[in-house]
């Protein structure tokens, strides 16, 4: 991206890659995973944007081809996956070895590049700032996206009671079929009945919020006393076109919900709100959460559809549709 504002603007073009620091791996890429904050670094709406500039992507799996001096935990031929603070959409990076890991034996590369962003995403906001016990129920929009669905398997861990959304009726029959949701539900005007019904008579305390809007104020209000809400993003902010729709989007931010802080110890329910880009440098942290991660032994992401390098628009752009199931995966030759 010669600059954030347009995916329009997105090109291809070559460049050339140094020999890997003393810390790093030189990694070639064989699958890009897709997340919508590279779609709003695209389009200039994620604070974390690099100025001017930039290569977007923040996850990838590959083969080590070269390593630093002072790299001893890998050597060339390994196969890897790995997160990035930016600069995933390429053929071939370096990166320090600290951000890259082992892609297991059975796993694929396009299995690999759709796991440690979403999975870290959802294991953090589920246990470190959700509080997650054994028997919650637990609500979780945008389930059939890739965050969702490892965030319902790390609750089937805890024999939480899940409860799934979707933005179409179309994705219902999968999550029920294949992801094991307790209770799915189409985010229409009858959510909050919807809801309450599949509710009963059990206490929400625990909401896996990236949707905003009214749905999260239907979730705020459904939710129970000493209940958690975990803001990770906005999908009610996303456009469909290659520019933001500034006008629609200011008379969202109008219209957004509003949170009394005043209110809070009264309600006793908690608002949080996390960022995992934000973590980004600390690789102790990261490092804990994902060793605990594969400790529950999870299946690999769904992958549910795959474009070839040469096809990157294509891909975005049925991403950005939110018409997908899994992950979108960009292969490279």
């Amino acid at each position: 991206m010669p600059k954030a504002g347009s995916i329009n603007d997105l090109t291809r073009q070559p460049d050339t890659l140094p020999q890997p620091g003393a810390d790093e791996v030189c990694v070639q890429v064989k699958a890009i995973g897709l997340n919508f904050a590279d779609i709003f670094a695209m389009q200039g709406l994620y604070s974390a944007t690099p100025k001017g500039a930039f290569i977007p992507g923040l996850e990838f799996a590959g083969e080590v081809l070269a390593v630093g001096e002072a790299v001893q935990d890998l050597k060339p031929g390994d196969r890897v996956m790995g997160a990035t603070r930016f600069g995933g959409y390429v053929s071939h990076l370096n990166i320090h070895h600290r951000y890259v890991v082992p892609l297991p034996a059975d796993w694929s590369f396009e299995e690999g590049a759709g796991f440690l962003v979403q999975g870290l995403t959802a294991y953090y906001a589920l246990t470190e700032l959700g509080n997650l016990q054994r028997g919650m129920t637990v609500l979780i929009h945008s389930a059939a996206g890739g965050v969702g669905i490892l965030a319902n398997r790390i609750c089937k861990k805890y024999d939480a009671y899940t409860i799934g959304t979707v933005g179409s009726a179309g994705k219902v029959a999968f999550l029920q079929q294949e992801e094991a949701y307790d209770a799915v539900i189409v985010r229409d005007k009858d959510f909050y009945g919807k809801l309450k019904q599949a509710l009963g008579e059990r206490p929400l305390l625990l909401i896996m919020e990236c949707i905003g809007g009214k749905i999260l104020m239907q979730g705020w209000k459904a939710m129970a006393s000493t209940g958690r809400m975990v803001v990770y993003g906005n999908a009610s902010f996303t456009t469909h076109g290659d520019k933001p729709n500034y006008l629609q989007l200011y008379w969202r931010y109008l219209k957004r919900p509003q949170i009394d802080p005043l209110r809070l110890p009264t309600q006793n329910k908690s608002l949080m709100g996390f960022n995992l880009i934000y973590l980004y440098e600390q690789t102790d942290l990261l490092h804990s959460m994902l060793r605990e991660l594969q400790a529950l032994q999870l299946r690999p992401q769904h992958v549910g559809q795959v474009y070839p390098f040469d096809q990157m628009h294509q891909a975005i752009r049925q991403f950005q549709q939110g018409k997908t199931v899994g992950k979108v995966v960009v292969t490279v030759p």
